[in-house]
């Protein structure tokens, strides 16, 4: 995978009706495009590198270094693919409509099984990146893209408001064996943390198994008052959460951080519990990587060509529709750009 930095400062404001309205075209004959010569499988792949997905924002005249690129691309990419019934749907966005990504999953023509299996990725993904990862930066936006097999890819983003910077989370599901240890296929900002508590580090194994286990014998285990660290973790939440979780007897850690209530200071208390009482090891490196491209809607390098983007999309919407009746001359110049691409990382 490609890596570099990916700057990303919170910018306000909202993408030009001009500029988004273009976005949703050529977005979705990119993605037809590839879709077409490569299947459905391979573009969920490449949305979880964070360099094509930075590149594609480059594209489609976006901003390289705004946090912005996430939510607007995520969002000219639903409009896109769900409006023109693509073989690839989008659930989820920012804020409220991230709250409604369950629902927009079970409107989906998928079976029941593949529904659940969706709808669980989609909250354990969030899960983990709000209470597992916990390096300061809350989500606020939240996308999972889905085939017709149940194969995905989330995309989605926290906001540190001590910096006004953004945190881009890339996850594929033909990567992810395990949601609790080291699932991401890229996390994506340019601040490194100083003190954060990373539980999906390989290195936190045990501590994930004895969190699980001090949660199932909870109401035996005897903790020592005098420990500074405790006295400031075990709040009253999080003993009425412990309690609770205790009921219901979870069978190992991915059962654990789907319970509701269990979040970032109760799995953070179990870890310090866990590495205090049990001598567990924790992990207290950030799993960032990096990634960079180059933008064009805030004028760099150049502002937005309104004419030549539009025919773009008349070039691309001509060759979706020549390839898809035999004629694939010109989609053979993008395979070849794709080569160039993947042999210069």
């Amino acid at each position: 995978m490609k890596t570099g930095i990916a700057n990303l400062p919170l910018h306000t404001g909202s993408c030009p009706a001009w500029l988004f309205k273009r976005m949703v075209k050529l977005s979705y004959f990119i993605t037809e495009i590839i879709i077409d010569e490569l299947g459905t499988d391979l573009f969920l792949k490449r949305l979880s590198d964070p360099f094509f997905f930075q590149s594609l924002g480059c594209v489609l005249g976006f901003d390289w270094h705004s946090s912005g690129v996430t939510t607007t691309v995520c969002g000219a990419l639903k409009e896109a693919l769900n409006k023109n019934n693509s073989s690839l749907k989008v659930a989820g966005g920012k804020g409220k409509s991230g709250l409604n990504t369950l629902n927009e999953i079970e409107n989906s023509n998928l079976t029941t099984a593949k529904i659940e299996c969706l709808k669980r990725a989609s909250k354990l993904a969030a899960k983990v990146d709000n209470a597992l990862v916990q390096d300061n930066y809350n989500l606020y936006h939240h996308c999972i893209f889905f085939n017709e097999n149940g194969k995905w890819a989330v995309i989605q983003q926290g906001l540190n408001n001590n910096n006004n910077y953004a945190r881009r989370y890339h996850w594929l599901s033909n990567s992810v064996n395990s949601y609790v240890t080291e699932p991401h296929s890229a996390i994506c900002c340019d601040i490194k943390q100083n003190q954060m508590l990373n539980l999906t580090s390989k290195i936190c194994k045990e501590t994930q198994k004895v969190s699980v286990d001090i949660v199932k014998d909870f109401k035996h285990l005897t903790l020592k008052p005098e420990h500074e660290i405790l006295r400031h973790e075990l709040t009253s939440y999080t003993i009425k959460t412990l309690k609770a979780a205790y009921e219901i007897q979870p069978n190992n850690y991915e059962d654990l951080i789907s319970i509701k209530g269990i979040g970032a200071k109760t799995l953070r208390a179990l870890a310090l519990i866990s590495e205090l009482v049990y001598g567990t090891e924790n992990s207290w490196s950030d799993p960032a990587k990096f990634s960079f491209a180059h933008g064009g809607k805030d004028g760099f390098p150049y502002p937005v060509n309104k004419k030549c983007y539009d025919q773009t999309i008349k070039i691309l919407k001509n060759a979706v529709n020549d390839s898809r009746i035999g004629n694939k001359d010109k989609v053979q110049a993008l395979k070849r750009l794709n080569s160039f691409i993947n042999h210069k990382k």
